[in-house]
């Protein structure tokens, strides 16, 4: 004798928004506060206040992404700058910047992407398409999808 299952059939059943996977591309902020790699370190400190922003992408004149300029860097390079008694000014975001980016796909699953937060130790990841520079996914964007989520199903 066969095990019986008293669920009904489950062919018509109507999906709901938890029901489908939540994507990278959902929740990524497109309107980015980009640099270019000859910009002064003194502007990138500058706009990374005013924008009240901890870091951000560096592009080429194509809208590729060439490295992350965060406070981290700028912190490191104002104490090397005292350090050595050397001229601030004189500096430009592509030698401070993080060359080697670790980007993710906009497809991913958002809790996947949340994983790859935890393993990291990032604070963002820039999503790249055809080799241009389409959003960026930080941690409060992930908190975001999981509150819209409320908790309730998670898929």
């Amino acid at each position: 004798m066969g095990i019986k299952s008293f669920l009904a059939s489950r062919k018509n059943q109507k999906k709901t928004a938890t029901d489908i996977p939540l994507k990278v591309s959902d929740y990524m902020s497109t309107k980015l506060i980009t640099f270019k790699s000859d910009d002064k370190i003194e502007s990138v400190i500058d706009s990374l206040i005013k924008n009240r922003i901890s870091g951000g992408p560096v592009v080429n004149s194509s809208n590729e992404l060439i490295g992350v300029i965060s406070e981290g860097d700028c912190i490191k390079h104002l104490s090397e700058s005292r350090y050595h008694n050397m001229p601030m000014s004189d500096n430009t975001v592509e030698k401070c910047m993080v060359k080697n980016v670790e980007t993710i796909d906009g497809n991913m699953n958002i809790f996947d992407a949340a994983n790859k937060f935890l393993e990291s130790k990032r604070r963002r990841f820039p999503i790249v398409e055809n080799g241009k520079l389409v959003g960026q996914i930080s941690q409060k964007d992930i908190l975001k999808a999981a509150l819209s989520m409320k908790g309730h199903d998670w898929k």
